[in-house]
C-alpha cells in the first residue's frame, strides 16, 4: 500500500498538469497526487480540491451574444451597398423595389445568424460526452458520486460499459480494454495495462497505462487514480483547440465583398461623370440628379445577393437528396474550389467493419472475398493475380471446415440483421470478423450450437493474449472427436502465444505432430500477413477427456492442435476507391490522416490508390520533430499521416492552407473537431460522427460515404460556374446601361433613357433571367478540370474583359439605335422607345450566351435550361406590355413600335451579336 499524508496540502500546477504520467510507476503517481492506493481521498480533502480546481466539466469560453452575431451579418460591403440601394429606391418612390432589397438583406442575415449560432454549440456537445456519475473509493469505501465532483487524486473504479469520466493513471487492470476511436481515431479497442511506459511525447493512442475522459470501457475492469479533470483532460484540451481554431471567411464571401467594393467605386464614378456632363450642357440639375440616382440603382446589382442565395439554397437541396447535409450555405461553393481533402481513415475511407482477408491453414494461403459484415464471399487459393485463384468449397475441405468451425465456437460475437436490413455485429469487431468469415463458408453459430453446448469459458485477458471456450457434444461430433471425448476446447489469440501451446497440427484432415520446422514456417507466415497490415489471430482446439469448472488454463490450454491463422483488416470502401480516382482526374489531392499504425495506414492507402510515386508518409512522432516551416515545405507531398493527435491534425491543415490550398477535412471523432473547424470546410460523418464533430462542421455526410464528398465537390464546382454565369450576365447588362448614358452624354446627345425606363430595365432583366442562370445544369467536363486557384478572382480567366467588352457592345448598339432615330427625325420619344427596346433585347439574347464560357451560343442546347427559356419569355412579354399597353405607355413614356422600328432594333442587335461572336471564333483554338 502506498500512503501519503493529504492533510490540507494543495496540489501545485505541476502535479495536476503533467504530460508524462505514463512514465511514472503507480506508486509515484499516487505519491505525487497525495492520495492513497487503498482508501483513496478523505471526503474533506476531496471537497477542498473541488473548491480549488473546480468541477469536472468543460468550461465555456465567452461567447458572442445572439444580438452581436446577428449584427455581424450586416457588416460586409455588399450589405452596405444594398442598404444604399434601398434608401435610393425609397427616395424615388419605388417602394416595391426597396422592400425586395430589404427582404434580401434580412434573408441573408438570418441565414448567416442561424448557421453561426449552431456552430457555437460545439462545446455543448462536448459536455454531453461527460459521464453523469462515477464510482470512486473515498475514506476507504466505494461510493457513487456525480462525475462533476471528481478531483485529481480520486481512486476511480472502472468496468465494462463504463464511460470514463476523467483522465487517470491505471493502478490495476484485469483484461481492461477501452474504445478510444473518438479520441485517437484507432479503429480497434485498446488493451490497457498499468505497466510503466517510456519515451517522450508518446502519442495518446500508445499511452496504454492511461485512461481518458469521454472514452468507453469495452472489456474487463480496473482501478485508476484521477490525474486530470475538466479542461485539464485530453477532452478538455480538444475543447480549447476548438476555441482557438479560426473560422475565417469563405472564398465566395471574400470574392463577393471584393466585387461589392469594385462595383461601388466604378458605378459612383461613372454616374458622377454622367451627371456632371449633363449639368455642363445646361440640363436641369434635378433631372440629372434623378437620372444619376436611377443609373446607380440599375448599375448596382442588388439581385446579386439574392441569386447567390438562391443558387446555393437549391444546391443545398440537391446535395441533401444526395446524402450531403450543408450547415452553412457558402460551404457549397467552398467545397467546389477545394484543392485537398484530408480524410480520416476509419469509417470514412474504410467501412469500419473488420473483415477477414486471408487464412493460412495446412501449409496453404487462401484469400477471402467479400467486404464488411455481409456474409457473402468465397475462398480461393492465393496465387499471382494474373493466374487466378482456384475456388475452395469449405464443406469439402476438412482443414477449412475445422478452422472456420473452431473460429466461430471460440467467439462470443453474433451477426445480426439491422432494422434497415443491413448486417451488424453484436460483440467484439474482431470476433465478428471471424464469425462473418465462417458464415461465408456455411458455418453459423446457430448451426453449430445444435452440435455443441457451451459449458465454460476462459476469458481473454491482456496478460494471456488468448481466450478459450469449452463445449460438450450435444450429438455426433462433426469435427471427428474420438469416442468418449465429450468435451472440446476452442482457443484463439496471438499467434506466437497460441502456437507455443500447441503440440500438433490439423492438416489434410488428420492430427499431425507440430515440428519445429512447421512452427518456424507458421511464424514466418504470420509475419508476412502482419506486414500486409493484417491483424492476425491463431485458432486451435483440444479434445478433453474430462472437464470441471475449476479447471484452469494449465489443464485446458495445453497440448492444443493448431488449426490455422486468420488475417483481418478494416477494408477500404469500394466506392471510395472510385471516388479517389475521380479526385485525381479533378486535380484534387486526397490525404489520409489516422490514429492507426503506419503499416495499417499504408496498406489501406495502397488499396485506395493514395500512395503515388514521390509521395511520403509521416507519423505523429515525425511531426513532433518538424517545425511548422518544415512541415509546410513537405506537406504537399505527404498523402498518409498515421498515429496523429488532435494538435497534429491542426498543424497539417494549417500547413496545407499556408501552401495556398483550400482544405476540406473529414472526420467522425472528437479528435477531428478542431481540424474541421480550422479547415476551409469541415465534413462530419452523420452516422458514426460525434455531436462535437457535427457541430464544428460545415457539412455532414448522412451516409458516411467518401464518395458523397466527391459528388458534393462536383455540385460545388457547378454552382460556382453558375455564379460566374449570372455575374457575367448582370454586370455586362449593367455596364451596357451605364455606358448607354455615358456615351450619349459624351456625344452631346439627350438622355437616351428616362429614369423610370432605367429602373424598368433593371427589374425586367436582372431578376428572372439571372435567377434562371443560377440553376443552369453543370458542364459535362466539370470534374475533368483542375481546381481553380484558391485566391482566384471572380473575374479571372478573361471574365472581366469579356464582361467589359460585351457591356460596351450593348451600350454602343443602344446609343447607335438612339442616334440613328434622332438623325431620321423620328422624335425624342420614339428614339428613346427604340433604344429602350434594343437595350432589353440585347440583354435577353446575352442571357443565352452566358450559359457557357467555352462554347458559342448556337453550340449550346438553347432548351437545355427551360427555366431560362421561361424567364426570357416573361421578360419579353413585359417589354411588349410597356410598348403597346396604353396605360403603361403613359407611365414609361413609350410609343407603339412599327415593323420598320423592329427592323432597326433587329439590325442593331444582330450587329452586336456579330461583334461578340466573331472575336471569339477568331481566338478559338483549331
Amino acid at each position: 500500500m502506498v500512503h501519503t499524508e493529504v492533510g490540507g496540502a494543495a496540489l501545485n500546477h505541476y502535479e495536476t498538469n503533467r504530460e508524462n504520467w505514463y512514465t511514472l510507476g503507480a506508486s509515484e503517481v499516487i505519491g505525487a497526487l497525495k492520495s492513497d492506493s487503498s482508501s483513496g481521498l478523505p471526503a474533506a480533502e476531496a471537497a477542498r480540491r473541488l473548491a480549488r480546481h473546480g468541477e469536472n466539466r468543460l468550461t465555456e469560453a465567452k461567447k458572442k451574444s445572439p444580438l452581436r452575431l446577428l449584427l455581424q451579418q450586416f457588416e460586409n460591403t455588399m450589405v452596405l451597398v444594398l442598404l444604399g440601394a434601398t434608401a435610393i429606391s425609397f427616395f424615388l418612390g419605388h417602394v416595391v423595389d426597396a422592400l425586395a432589397i430589404v427582404a434580401i438583406i434580412i434573408l441573408n442575415g438570418l441565414l448567416g445568424f442561424v448557421q453561426e449560432y449552431r456552430a457555437e454549440k460545439s462545446l455543448d456537445a462536448l459536455k454531453r460526452l461527460s459521464a453523469p456519475t462515477s464510482r470512486v473509493i473515498r475514506d476507504g469505501e466505494p461510493r457513487t458520486i456525480p462525475a462533476r465532483e471528481l478531483v485529481p487524486g480520486d481512486l476511480l473504479l472502472l468496468e465494462s460499459g463504463d464511460r470514463v469520466p476523467a483522465d487517470g493513471r491505471l493502478i490495476e487492470a484485469s483484461g481492461l480494454e477501452a474504445e478510444e476511436s473518438a479520441l485517437t481515431g484507432e479503429s480497434l479497442p485498446v488493451r490497457k495495462s498499468p505497466e510503466v511506459l517510456s519515451g517522450e511525447h508518446l502519442p495518446t493512442g500508445d499511452r496504454r497505462n492511461l485512461i481518458f475522459a469521454g472514452t468507453t470501457v469495452t472489456r474487463g475492469r480496473g482501478t485508476a487514480v484521477v490525474t486530470a479533470t475538466g479542461m485539464g483532460t485530453e477532452m478538455g484540451r480538444i475543447a480549447g483547440l476548438i476555441e482557438e481554431a479560426e473560422e475565417g471567411e469563405t472564398p465566395l464571401q471574400k470574392r463577393l465583398d471584393h466585387l461589392g467594393r469594385w462595383i461601388v467605386v466604378v458605378c459612383l464614378a461613372v454616374c458622377g461623370v454622367v451627371v456632371g456632363l449633363g449639368i455642363m450642357r445646361d440640363e436641369l440639375i434635378l433631372d440629372m440628379f434623378l437620372a444619376g440616382v436611377s443609373l446607380a440603382v440599375a448599375a448596382i446589382p442588388e439581385g446579386l445577393a439574392a441569386v447567390v442565395t438562391v443558387a446555393l439554397a437549391l444546391g443545398v437541396q440537391r446535395m441533401a437528396r444526395g446524402r450531403a447535409i450543408i450547415r452553412r450555405l457558402p460551404a457549397v461553393e467552398t467545397l467546389g474550389c477545394a484543392t485537398v481533402i484530408c480524410s480520416d481513415k476509419t469509417g470514412t475511407l474504410t467501412k469500419n467493419e473488420m473483415t477477414v482477408r486471408q487464412v493460412y491453414l495446412g501449409g496453404r494461403l487462401l484469400n477471402v472475398s467479400g467486404e464488411g459484415y455481409r456474409p457473402f464471399g468465397s475462398f480461393t487459393t492465393a496465387v499471382p493475380a494474373a493466374a487466378g485463384g482456384r475456388e475452395i468449397t469449405p464443406a469439402s475441405d476438412p482443414d477449412l471446415t475445422r478452422l472456420l468451425s473452431a473460429a466461430v465456437l471460440s467467439s462470443n460475437a453474433r451477426l445480426v440483421r439491422g432494422k434497415r436490413g443491413d448486417w451488424e455485429i453484436s460483440g467484439d469487431p474482431s470476433e465478428g470478423a471471424l464469425v462473418v468469415a465462417a458464415q461465408k463458408g456455411g458455418f453459423t453459430p446457430q448451426g453449430l450450437d445444435r452440435e455443441y453446448r457451451r459449458v465454460g469459458e476462459l476469458p481473454f485477458e491482456s496478460e494471456r493474449l488468448r481466450m478459450t471456450v469449452i463445449y460438450r457434444r450435444a450429438g455426433a461430433d462433426q469435427l471427428g472427436s474420438a469416442s468418449g471425448q465429450e468435451w472440446t476446447a476452442f482457443s484463439k489469440g496471438a499467434p506466437d502465444v497460441i502456437l507455443g501451446l500447441c503440440a500438433s497440427e490439423w492438416r489434410e484432415g488428420k492430427l499431425r505432430p507440430l515440428t519445429e520446422e512447421r512452427r518456424h514456417e507458421i511464424l514466418e507466415k504470420n509475419q508476412e500477413m502482419a506486414g500486409r497490415a493484417l491483424r492476425v489471430l491463431a485458432v486451435a482446439f483440444r479434445h478433453l477427456p474430462t472437464f470441471s469448472h475449476q479447471d484452469g488454463p494449465d489443464k485446458v490450454e495445453t497440448e492444443l492442435t493448431f488449426c490455422g491463422l486468420m488475417g483481418m483488416i478494416d477494408p477500404p470502401r469500394p466506392e471510395a476507391i472510385r471516388a479517389i480516382e475521380k479526385c485525381k482526374q479533378a486535380g484534387l489531392m486526397t490525404v489520409m490522416i489516422t490514429g492507426d499504425h503506419l503499416a495499417t495506414a499504408r496498406a489501406i492507402a495502397r488499396e485506395l490508390g493514395l500512395l503515388p510515386e514521390g509521395s511520403r508518409s509521416l507519423t505523429g512522432a515525425d511531426l513532433e520533430r518538424l517545425t511548422d516551416d518544415e512541415l509546410r515545405e513537405i506537406a504537399p507531398n505527404v498523402t498518409v499521416y498515421a498515429r496523429v493527435s488532435p494538435e497534429h491534425k491542426l498543424r497539417i491543415v494549417r500547413a496545407l492552407k499556408r501552401n495556398g490550398h483550400v482544405a476540406a477535412m473529414t472526420g467522425d471523432g472528437v479528435n477531428d473537431a478542431p481540424a474541421l473547424k480550422e479547415a476551409d470546410i469541415g465534413v462530419a460523418m452523420g452516422k458514426t460522427g460525434t455531436d462535437v464533430t457535427k457541430e464544428a462542421s460545415s457539412m455532414i455526410l448522412a451516409d458516411d460515404n467518401f464518395a458523397t464528398i466527391v459528388r458534393a465537390v462536383e455540385e460545388g464546382r457547378g454552382i460556382y460556374d453558375n455564379i460566374r454565369k449570372f455575374i457575367r450576365f448582370l454586370l455586362s447588362c449593367n455596364i451596357g446601361e451605364v455606358l448607354t448614358m455615358l456615351l450619349a452624354s459624351l456625344a452631346g446627345l439627350p438622355l437616351p433613357l428616362l429614369p423610370i425606363q432605367i429602373l424598368w430595365v433593371n427589374l425586367a432583366t436582372d431578376s428572372l433571367p439571372a435567377m434562371a442562370l443560377g440553376i443552369d445544369p453543370p458542364d459535362p467536363d466539370v470534374m475533368r478540370r483542375p481546381p481553380r486557384a484558391p485566391n482566384e478572382s471572380v473575374f479571372s480567366r478573361g471574365l472581366g474583359l469579356r464582361i467589359a467588352y460585351v457591356g460596351t457592345v450593348i451600350g454602343l448598339v443602344t446609343v447607335a439605335v438612339f442616334a440613328y432615330e434622332l438623325l431620321l427625325g423620328s422624335g425624342l420619344e420614339r428614339a428613346r422607345t427604340l433604344a429602350f427596346a434594343a437595350l432589353v433585347i440585347c440583354q435577353l439574347v446575352h442571357a443565352f450566351d452566358c450559359r457557357s464560357e467555352r462554347r458559342m451560343i448556337l453550340e449550346t442546347n438553347l432548351f437545355g435550361n427551360l427555366y431560362l427559356v421561361a424567364a426570357v419569355a416573361v421578360s419579353t412579354i413585359m417589354l411588349l406590355a410597356v410598348l403597346y399597353v396604353p396605360g403603361l405607355q403613359v407611365v414609361f413614356r413609350t410609343v407603339s413600335m412599327t415593323a420598320a422600328d423592329w427592323l432597326v432594333v433587329g439590325a442593331g442587335v444582330g450587329a452586336g451579336g456579330l461583334l461578340v461572336t466573331v472575336p471569339r471564333m477568331i481566338r478559338r483554338p483549331s
